[in-house]
């Protein structure tokens, strides 16, 4: 049985300084509470499933890199976990070393691999010979400059000087200076969180079969209904070669009629979908759609199917 969930407690991927850091520090319940520092998805999502926290922030996009692999997957194993709330966090990076070092004397660097992905421009210009070793994430790379002398350097992000005693051989390193993470706050409750017409939800689902137009039968679930995907990417299910679950991102909420009647018509399709959760949309920005999808839309044609089946009309 997991333990009591305790609310006081919110599980982030540390140390402290991280981009996961600053993605947690916006969420208003989380202000003067417990937080604790995990070394991995994996590690935060069992936090929030054994009960030790009550939520946990994790990283799910980026807009250079798209999905976070690693949490798309652990989303889609691990059950009984729900997307509360989603968060956006501006992504720049610094390069640091220990003191004395120059960017002359820079051979290896250690860096998380998505943090490592979005600097390449920079590091094939200023460091086209350089090696990497992978961080568990962008201040582990800066502290293990202190526990041993395998890297020259560190990519780490802005303001690391604040937690650790290093120079910063070079500034906004970023390839896209407009880079931006997207971060989800992930519980165990099954309450949704109010409609507030800037929603999203996402879910997971599967094709019944490999064969030519299922997928295209899986996206017409929502064009017919006037709902927008945002997000769609392809995950290997792991059991066979050609096996792929999608992660998709909803524009809207599961109490508007045009989504829930989406998500059933998934439902019979399908053969596995795991909802994730419905959540307002971090930019604020109101969903807009075809009126002819709208709630009372839905609503008439239900109540003329039961006048028919009750010999009213």
């Amino acid at each position: 049985m997991p333990e009591t969930p305790q609310p006081e407690t919110y599980s982030y991927l540390g140390p402290a300084g991280t981009f996961t850091e600053v993605a947690l520090s916006q969420v208003a319940a989380a202000a003067g509470k417990p937080w604790r520092s995990v070394n991995n998805v994996g590690e935060a999502l069992d936090d929030v499933v054994s009960g030790r926290s009550a939520a946990a922030m994790i990283a799910i996009e980026n807009s250079v890199e798209g999905g976070v692999s690693a949490t798309q997957d652990a989303l889609a194993s691990i059950p009984h976990l729900r997307i509360i709330g989603e968060y956006l966090v501006p992504v720049n990076f610094v390069l640091v070393a220990r003191r004395g070092t120059t960017l002359a004397d820079v051979r290896v660097i250690n860096a998380h691999p998505v943090a490592y992905a979005q600097c390449h421009v920079w590091l094939d210009a200023n460091l086209p010979s350089h090696g990497h070793i992978p961080a568990t994430s962008n201040v582990a790379a800066a502290a293990s400059l202190f526990d041993s002398d395998h890297a020259d350097a560190a990519i780490a992000p802005p303001g690391i000087t604040a937690h650790h005693d290093l120079d910063v051989l070079a500034e906004n390193i970023g390839d896209n200076p407009n880079a931006v993470t997207r971060f989800i706050l992930v519980s165990r409750t099954t309450t949704t969180p109010a409609a507030t017409g800037a929603d999203k939800t996402s879910i997971i689902a599967e094709l019944p079969d490999d064969r030519a137009g299922s997928l295209l039968e899986m996206l017409e679930q929502f064009a017919t209904r006037g709902v927008n995907m945002s997000l769609l990417e392809s995950r290997p299910i792991g059991d066979a070669l050609g096996r792929y679950r999608f992660v998709i991102d909803l524009d809207g909420h599961i109490d508007e009629e045009r989504v829930a009647d989406a998500l059933m018509g998934l439902r019979r399709f399908s053969p596995n979908v795991t909802f994730l959760g419905s959540y307002p949309r971090a930019d604020g920005i109101r969903v807009k759609f075809d009126q002819r999808y709208g709630d009372a839309v839905f609503t008439e044609a239900r109540d003329w199917l039961d006048r028919l089946k009750s010999g009213l009309e």
